[in-house]
């Protein structure tokens, strides 16, 4: 017996040794290759098509036509049908041998049906087909919901269908149902997760939409609103000596200044993913024209064409006119730790890097200086006074790590999933509402860490999060005191360290790294 490796029975062949085989063994043949089709990984017309075959070549019959149920027409539709090339039936559901055998779920095997008034005889007018016999069963679910009709054509030599053909076409139809309806669930879920998938970029859309209004509708009311606290200020210092106002207008500058800088990094957010796209599409331009030369040989008009058609992109997206550079990370985020000591100068932390100097990466410099910024900015702001900020760089999987560590209070398992959206604070606002940035828990919005993630998807690299809360405070609404010493249950920068704190990973792929290379 000759089996394929998986254990199964080549499609066509005959497993009987070479012996002729007799009708009921060619039909039991048949179903067992039924089984293989049904088995395979196949788009779900392919599939139909393929079972229709079996099904006629089964049953000794000239034509095959599947009709399912169309609940919204309430109609019978042709989805295969062999001998019909790519034209479709439809019927009525209760019309025609099909439609009666779909209402009543009656098997019916008819000889000749032009003497059955139920024949539609139109049908065979407008495909100019002779139809004479017929067997025609209903097709049924698992649960034994209807599902549509299965008809075999014209027996050949004349002959009529038999109730052995009635037995198989009725083991045909449960092996084919099991497919059908796992292909028609899969397709439904396919379409939900489409719509589902359409409704969420309509939703982000209206989303950029409207923070790209708001950031633009504040730009104009906020610099009047500064410009006239200032005259107002210098006028009220000239001409109304008594009046001391110095403390309400420093609330307010104090505040308009919060705003503006909301307006500002909004206006960021809005711009970084289309700034991204348009340096990516200078890159590809070049990408594309290096393969262009390597495989064949460019005229001197053809370079030309190519040095106007890149001056032109330039002109319409100027931003891609940056270029990547060879940056070697351990100095680069010295420089970054340098700064962020400069504007924590008043906390009582330690900084600590670690890494390969060696080590460098292949990106724009103003790109990875916000990611990197913002990262050790954000560990700033979640460490206590003495607490210290770790960054390590090292090679990973395929891939260059660069870890930012704090020693501070953590997020909640509830707000991990949520610190990379913008807009969300993990704590209620009146506890940071009136600090400054670098400040412990000075809080803010997130989008220093969104627009990491945003960078990320458009150059390559990617931001993990690790953390753990602190199990001293455990929730939002728990507060620390701020300085370890101050605090009931640390005694040190380690105690503190092993009670809590987070980690930010940017993973960079091994592909967009050098070694050792210069500028």
């Amino acid at each position: 017996m000759n089996n394929t490796s998986d254990g199964t029975f080549p499609l066509g062949e005959d497993y009987t040794g070479g012996q002729p085989l007799n009708e009921s063994d060619r039909k039991l043949h048949s179903l067992l290759e039924l089984g293989q089709i049904i088995g395979l990984d196949l788009q779900m017309d392919d599939m139909l098509l393929q079972i229709a075959q079996k099904a006629t070549e089964m049953m000794n019959a000239d034509r095959f036509s599947l009709f399912l149920y169309d609940r919204g027409s309430d109609e019978l539709s042709t989805t295969v049908a062999l001998g019909m090339g790519k034209k479709e039936i439809r019927i009525p559901s209760s019309e025609g041998i099909a439609g009666h055998c779909f209402q009543t779920g009656e098997t019916l095997n008819i000889h000749d049906v032009y003497e059955d008034p139920r024949f539609l005889k139109a049908v065979d007018r407008s495909t100019g087909y002779r139809t004479k016999s017929v067997l025609c069963m209903p097709f049924l679910g698992r649960s034994g919901q209807r599902l549509g009709v299965v008809e075999l054509i014209n027996k050949k030599d004349g002959k009529a269908f038999t109730r052995e053909d009635e037995t198989f076409l009725s083991t045909f139809n449960n092996h084919a149902a099991v497919f059908i309806e796992m292909a028609q669930l899969q397709k439904e879920r396919i379409a939900a997760f489409k719509k589902s998938q359409e409704e969420l970029e309509r939703l982000n859309t209206a989303k950029s939409k409207a923070l790209d209004h708001l950031a633009h509708e504040l730009r104009t009311p906020l610099a009047l609103m500064q410009g006239t606290i200032r005259l107002l200020k210098g006028r009220l210092a000239n001409h109304c000596h008594e009046v001391k106002a110095d403390g309400f207008f420093d609330i307010l500058e104090k505040n308009l200044v919060r705003l503006l800088a909301t307006q500002q990094e909004a206006d960021k957010i809005v711009r970084a993913p289309n700034d991204a796209k348009s340096r990516l599409i200078i890159d590809e331009f070049d990408h594309l024209w290096r393969h262009i030369e390597t495989v064949s040989e460019v005229t001197a008009e053809v370079k030309g064409m190519y040095r106007a058609m890149r001056d032109w992109i330039v002109r319409f997206v100027p931003s891609s006119t940056a270029t990547l550079k060879v940056i070697f990370l351990y100095e680069f985020v010295d420089e970054r730790l340098k700064e962020a000591r400069a504007c924590a100068r008043n906390r009582k932390l330690s900084f600590y890097l670690e890494g390969d100097r060696k080590l460098s990466v292949i990106m724009e410099p103003s790109i990875l200086k916000n990611v990197v910024s913002g990262l050790i900015k954000n560990a700033v702001e979640n460490t206590p006074d003495e607490g210290a900020i770790y960054v390590k760089i090292e090679p990973g999987e395929r891939s260059l790590l660069l870890k930012v560590r704090d020693s501070g209070i953590g997020i909640t398992e509830e707000n991990r999933s949520q610190v990379f959206n913008g807009f969300f604070h993990t704590q209620e606002t009146d506890l940071y509402g009136s600090r400054k940035p670098y400040d412990f828990n000075a809080g803010g919005k997130g989008l220093d860490l969104l627009l990491a993630k945003i960078y990320g998807q458009h150059f390559g690299f990617d931001v993990l999060l690790e953390s753990r809360r602190c199990f001293y405070i455990p929730t939002d609404k728990d507060t620390c005191p701020g300085q370890i010493s101050q605090c009931p249950h640390c005694r040190s920068t380690l105690d503190c360290l092993s009670a809590g704190g987070s980690t930010f990973v940017v993973v960079m792929p091994v592909e967009t790294t050098t070694a050792g290379e210069t500028e």
